[in-house]
């Protein structure tokens, strides 16, 4: 397989390859820097190699090769870890005594050889290091180590990360802080520095007859492409391109679109139970039933008594969602949340030691540039470098935090008053499209008011998104992090809590706070004297919450596949036309077109994360009352991984391949989502749903109370049981008789009109014992299976103890059989044992 294209990254002698490109303008001042940090560079070993753009005469390449003397010497600084020795399996002899089950598990593996969802491993590169025992290297027992090629021992990912460890600690001017490439491009004396990809990603010629011509090309068409949007993802080959940091991007996001399919079909046959059901609900049949009974006007001036079985379609569509299933999927969610997390670590502890991180430990960080600039004069001894670096002092830091958090309460008080805004946009509007002149939009006005409702607060959602970016960085910067991951950490946080409150913060209000206050016939509560507040359908308010969830979430998946795709297919299209515009007949070099891409997101993986963990917080919290989230959410991560797969292939600049062990943040993120799902399903099958006062019905007031009928339907006369009269001569509109409206109060003949029914706190008595009961079973099932999963299988434990023993005696038997050879050449007698 040819890995270098006939147009690829290497130096005008053709032999040296390019390990990393800077970039800047020609017209730009500060050329006293740049040669300093090139002089530098160039003492500390690398090569350099200049030369200027053919698309533009303003802008010079620096090519930059690193070469084997010097590549060996910061592997070792950096305790890189290599293959010397071919692994070999112990536990194979053991997994002999397992008889049946070993069987059972051949033939699985021999039916995953023919699934087609399996990448062919014929196509793909042979990996040497994941079957060989690695060590730090070193240039004193460079014998032990596997070099079948000097080209290709060090992979690009690890000579671009060691050429940027170098460019991070090269100086450009005398004085400590005057280190780094990042403030030279902080300062405009260069505007770009990234590693180049390793060639075309498309070829003149078919990948099947002709292989491959670099590892980009592979990427592409064995994964980036639409077509592979049923296979497994070839992580080994994207770690190795676009390092372990990405890699477990790309693996945490194919697993979490893995479990989604067991989530997907359970809610499938929930809400399939619901329509093949929904004919022979009692509930459904009594309400469509009801032609004489009428309900009291929702609205004071357009509305008019409608009758009960005019809400026959919204009580069929409710079903849907509010069925003898919903409790079940619940739990199930609850459940399935706990399971995806911990069988995550196992996963995750798997390709930590199959990519060779167990033993990894994090390289002490830099000092972010604004951190050294605002508190340089105030310095202590670091404990682990032993050197002196600025110190922010503990008052300083405590009074940026509360300024910040001040900032992301307001941030959060503003959401709370943009879906006020909304509710009273509700309140206005309702009275005039219950009077509309479309006859469909008069006679469906609930339904119209909740969708115009819905549009307009998804477009504040998103006009707050993007003052919420500038603000959580403003902020971010306010506190003055010390290191890059500090502030990562700190303006995911941010990013989080401003998106998930914009996001939710409609939905709680319509699940929990929606015709909850609203009075009754007669003494209607209204805001500010004026608006009478909203009432739920005569249905119920869970048509409304589904609504709501459903139009967001697939209106902002769109928004987000166009913003992650579209947008920089517009941009790297228009780059490219002003190329072919300004040059003829001219082959553009690789690392020319890398410039002309689109560079990755400033904050790096953030932006992916983030709208990953907001979808699981959708796939989660309401679940109860939208069991087909888990189904879209499933459609859109299949979409999302080729998508994000060919951004990061053809559409970005390859991002410097770093490393990581973990998710890093959005891991608790994620548990504590699980936590807030488990009390928000429960309060919404106990407060909104109408399964409590159905199952209060069934139990004490229906006609299963005393006795159980095989043939009688103990839900029987629960509508009528569930509304209450009132006296339409009250309401001054000259109407006599009664209407009914949802809540249990008394009749106007009773001795206590309009006054709560023992009914109403055997129910709200329910409710509060369902929800500590639901809570503590569903906890506790969540944490006995989180301490029967461990995160670590026990035979990768033993393996990685077995394989550290190992690694020991081998370098001693290594090292041995060194001193022997030597021992041979010099005459000298050979010992078999240490000398």
């Amino acid at each position: 397989m040819n890995y270098i294209a006939s147009s690829g990254p290497l130096f005008k002698d053709g032999k040296k390859r390019i390990d990393y490109i800077l970039v800047y303008r020609k017209t730009n001042i500060q050329y006293d820097k740049r040669n300093t940090f090139e002089k530098n560079l160039r003492a500390e070993g690398l090569m350099l190699e200049k030369e200027p753009a053919i698309a533009s005469h303003d802008i010079m390449f620096i090519k930059i090769h690193i070469p084997w003397d010097t590549l060996c010497k910061y592997a070792e600084r950096l305790n890189i870890r290599m293959p010397f020795r071919k692994k070999c399996y112990y536990t194979d002899g053991r997994s002999k005594s397992m008889g049946r089950m070993q069987t059972y598990f051949r033939r699985i593996k021999n039916w995953m050889a023919q699934n087609p969802m399996v990448l062919d491993k014929s196509a793909f590169p042979d990996l040497e290091e994941s079957d060989c025992y690695t060590g730090p290297f070193s240039r004193a027992r460079i014998h032990h180590f596997i070099i079948n090629n000097k080209d290709t021992f060090f992979s690009n990912a690890t000579r671009s990360r060691i050429v940027y460890h170098m460019l991070e600690r090269t100086k450009y001017e005398n004085g400590i802080s005057k280190v780094g490439i990042r403030k030279l491009i902080n300062n405009g004396s260069y505007i770009a520095a990234f590693p180049p990809h390793e060639g075309a990603y498309k070829s003149s010629q078919p990948i099947k007859t002709h292989g491959p011509q670099n590892n980009r090309h592979l990427l592409y068409e064995r994964w980036a492409r639409w077509g592979m949007w049923y296979k497994h993802q070839p992580l080994d080959l994207i770690r190795l391109y676009f390092g372990e940091k990405i890699g477990l991007y790309f693996a945490w996001l194919g697993w979490y679109t893995g479990m989604l399919i067991p989530a997907a079909i359970v809610g499938l046959c929930v809400f399939f139970y619901g329509l093949f059901t929904m004919n022979k609900s009692q509930v459904s049949q009594e309400i469509c039933k009801a032609t004489e009974v009428f309900m009291c006007p929702l609205c004071d001036k357009n509305c008019s008594l409608q009758r009960l079985n005019d809400s026959c379609i919204y009580a069929k569509v409710t079903y849907l969602f509010d069925n003898g299933g919903t409790v079940f999927f619940a739990i199930f969610m609850a459940i399935w949340a706990t399971v995806f997390l911990e069988f995550w670590k196992r996963r995750r502890s798997i390709l930590t030691y199959t990519w060779d991180l167990i033993e990894w430990e994090e390289e002490e960080e830099t000092l972010r540039p604004q951190f050294e600039a605002k508190y340089y004069k105030m310095e202590i001894v670091n404990p682990i470098t032993g050197k002196p670096e600025p110190h922010q002092p503990s008052s300083d830091k405590v009074t940026r935090l509360l300024v910040s958090v001040s900032g992301i309460f307001f941030m959060i008080s503003l959401v709370i008053t943009a879906v006020f805004g909304v509710v009273v946009y509700r309140l206005v509007v309702m009275e005039q499209f219950a009077s509309f002149k479309w006859n469909f939009i008069k006679q469906y006005w609930q339904f119209a008011t909740s969708a115009a409702a819905v549009c307009i607060n998804f477009i504040i959602i998103m006009l707050l998104n993007l003052a919420y970016e500038k603000i959580a960085y403003l902020l971010t910067n306010l506190e003055y992090p010390r290191t890059e991951s500090e502030w990562e950490n700190s303006f995911a946080l941010k990013m989080f809590l401003f998106q998930f409150v914009n996001l939710n913060s409609s939905i709680f209000y319509i699940a929990f706070f929606l015709g909850r206050f609203v009075g009754h016939p007669g003494k209607y509560n209204k805001l500010f004297d004026r608006w009478r507040l909203e009432e739920c359908h005569p249905s119920g308010c869970l048509i409304d919450l589904c609504l709501q969830m459903g139009v967001i979430m697939f209106l902002k998946q769109i928004w987000n596949n166009f913003m992650e795709l579209g947008y920089p297919l517009i941009q790297n299209w228009w780059s490219r036309h002003k190329i072919k515009r300004g040059i003829h007949d001219a082959s553009i070099p690789q690392w020319e077109n890398d410039w002309n891409l689109q560079p990755m997101n400033l904050h790096g993986l953030m932006d992916e994360y983030l709208e990953m963990v907001l979808q699981f917080g959708f796939t989660t919290i309401f679940v109860a009352a939208f069991p087909l989230a888990p189904l879209l959410a499933l459609l859109n991560n299949i979409i999302e991984i080729r998508l994000d797969a060919y951004k990061f292939v053809t559409q970005w600049r390859r991002p410097l391949p770093a490393r990581a062990t973990d998710i890093g943040i959005w891991l608790g993120i994620l548990e504590g989502i699980g936590i807030l799902a488990v009390i928000t399903n429960a309060f919404v099958i106990a407060i909104t749903s109408d399964y409590i006062p159905r199952f209060v019905y069934e139990y004490k007031y229906g006609p299963c109370a005393n006795h159980v009928e095989p043939s009688e339907n103990c839900l029987k006369g629960y509508v009528n049981n569930s509304l209450s009269f009132f006296d339409l001569s009250e309401l001054g509109m000259g109407k006599s008789g009664y209407c009914r409206y949802r809540d249990y109060r008394g009749p106007p003949w009773s001795s206590k009109p309009y006054e709560f029914t023992l009914q109403y706190w055997h129910i709200l008595a329910a409710r509060l014992a369902f929800i500590i009961v639901f809570e503590h079973l569903v906890f506790g099932i969540k944490s006995f299976i989180a301490y029967l999963i461990p995160d670590v299988p026990k035979g990768l434990h033993d393996r990685i103890r077995r394989e550290k023993y190992l690694v020991q005696e081998m370098m001693y038997e290594a090292e041995l059989e060194h001193l022997q050879q030597q021992r041979r050449k010099s005459g000298q007698p050979v010992h078999h044992e240490w000398p």
